[in-house]
């Protein structure tokens, strides 16, 4: 199987306009076009029946306390945790592609709706969902893509991993308003491949990538 986009390269620098934010010199950060990139696949097993994409970032602090605060920094040795950006299910392997911003194509404060989605797909709640929660006017249901957003403070640069599924079946076993780790759990015994490609993001201006 081979995942590859237009976007990025494998292990390359992630693309502003496909973020929730950007680096800003004045308010450190400054919401972005959040378009999801564009997505081609191939050499897909015999016998697949649908697709799903699932895109995180592992590199996520576990403990918020220096998170985006002046003076201080995520440090390096912070231990890190995933955060899921996207859940995609039940794409057609004949679909070949999907293209930028196709499925996102701004950031909508209170999320997107979901989780009927276009090319009888459907899409996932992220954890935007749950960062947000407390939040009076970002608050709401995020299905679908919404992208990168790490601390602006942080040491390292965040990885964020885009992972092909291909499936024996032709609906992804979840139902309702599901999440990426609900999809994980589900398809791991009708797996017959996958395949990954992996952006670079950061927002802290003294970080080169």
């Amino acid at each position: 199987m081979r995942l590859t986009s237009s976007c990025f390269q494998d292990d390359g620098r992630f693309p502003d306009e496909c973020a929730f934010a950007v680096h800003h010199p004045e308010s450190r950060i400054v919401l972005s076009q959040n378009l999801n990139p564009d997505l081609a696949w191939s050499d897909l097993p015999a016998g697949t029946r649908s697709l799903v994409v699932i895109c995180h970032d592992p590199d996520v602090p576990s403990v918020l306390d220096d998170f985006n605060q002046e003076g201080r920094v995520v440090s390096t040795g912070t231990p890190r945790i995933d955060l899921y950006h996207w859940a995609l299910v039940d794409v057609p392997p004949d679909l070949q592609r999907i293209g930028k911003g196709e499925f996102s194509d701004a950031v909508v404060p209170g999320g997107k709706s979901g989780p009927a989605a276009l090319h009888g797909t459907r899409q996932g709640l992220n954890d935007y969902t749950q960062w947000f929660a407390g939040d009076e006017r970002m608050a709401g249901q995020y299905f679908g893509y919404d992208g990168p957003c790490p601390p602006w403070n942080d040491e390292i640069p965040h990885r964020y991993v885009f992972t092909l599924y291909a499936l024996d079946t032709p609906t992804c076993p979840v139902s309702g308003a599901f999440g990426a780790r609900d999809v994980i759990a589900a398809i791991r015994p009708r797996v017959l491949g996958s395949a990954t490609l992996t952006g670079r993001f950061t927002l802290n201006p003294e970080i080169t990538l």
